[in-house]
C-alpha cells in the first residue's frame, strides 16, 4: 500500500450519505488513491476544495442548494484548481455541455462499472479528458449538428483555431477525436511530452481552461473529419 503522500488525492461530493460511503470503498480499493474528503453540496465543495487540496474532485451534477455545474465553476477559478470529474444519473446533454463549459474534464454515468471510477482519476490526473463512452458519442454527434445549424458559430470557432501551427492543428484535432496523449503521439511520431507541450501551447492560444473545451471548440468548427 502507498503512503497517502504518494496516493492520488480525491474529494467526493455527493448529497447522499450512501453514494459518497461507495465510491470511498471503490476509489481507496484501488491503492493508489486515498479520499482526503466528502461534501454534501456544491458549497461544501468549494470550501474542501480549498482547505483539502484534492488532485481531483468527484461530483454530483445534481445537487440541493449549489448545484455541481456551478460548484465546478466557482473550482475552476481557485489559483491551482484540481481536476473536476462530473458525476450523475443522467447522460442528457444538457448536463455534458453545461459541466465541460463550467471547466470540468470530465464526465462519468452512476452506473460506470466501479473499476472504471479509478481509472478515471488516473486518466485526468495524467491530462487526459475523461467521458463515458456513451456520452462521448453524444456529446460529438450534438456539435456536428449544431455546426450544420449555425454556421456562424462554426465559422467563430475556425477563426479562433487559426492561430495555430499546422502541428498543434493536427495534435488537438487527435485531442477531440478523444486520443490519449500517448495515442497521440504514436499517432504523430512524437514524444508525449512534446503532445503535452502542444497542448498546452494551443490551450494558452485558444484562451481555454483544458484540453475538453478544446475539443468543444474543434467540434463546433465542423473541422473534424466524421
Amino acid at each position: 500500500m502507498l503512503a497517502d503522500l504518494d496516493r492520488l488525492r480525491v474529494l467526493v461530493v455527493d448529497d447522499e450519505l450512501l453514494v459518497r460511503s461507495g465510491l470511498r470503498m471503490i476509489l481507496e480499493a484501488a491503492g493508489d488513491i486515498v479520499v482526503v474528503g466528502e461534501a454534501c453540496d456544491g458549497a461544501d465543495a468549494v470550501g474542501a476544495a480549498v482547505r483539502l487540496v484534492p488532485d481531483v474532485v468527484l461530483m454530483d451534477v445534481r445537487m440541493p442548494g449549489m448545484d455541481g455545474i456551478t460548484a465546478a465553476a466557482e473550482i475552476g477559478r481557485l489559483p491551482e484548481p484540481p481536476k473536476v470529474i462530473m458525476l450523475t444519473t443522467f447522460d442528457h446533454d444538457e448536463y455534458v455541455h453545461l459541466a465541460l463549459r463550467a471547466g470540468a474534464v470530465g464526465f462519468l454515468l452512476k452506473d460506470t462499472a466501479p473499476r472504471d471510477f479509478a481509472s478515471a482519476v488516473r486518466t485526468v490526473v495524467a491530462g487526459n479528458a475523461m467521458l463515458a463512452p456513451t456520452v462521448t458519442k453524444r456529446l460529438i454527434s450534438a456539435f456536428a449538428e449544431k455546426g450544420e445549424e449555425e454556421p456562424s458559430r462554426a465559422e467563430t470557432a475556425r477563426e479562433r483555431l487559426s492561430v495555430l501551427t499546422y502541428r498543434e492543428r493536427q495534435v488537438l484535432w487527435a485531442v477531440a477525436g478523444g486520443l490519449s496523449n500517448a495515442e497521440i503521439g504514436r499517432l504523430l511520431t512524437m514524444s508525449e511530452a512534446t503532445v503535452k507541450a502542444h497542448v498546452s501551447h494551443s490551450l494558452t492560444k485558444l484562451g481555454l481552461a483544458n484540453r475538453v473545451q478544446a475539443a468543444i471548440l474543434v467540434h463546433e468548427s465542423g473541422l473534424l473529419p466524421r
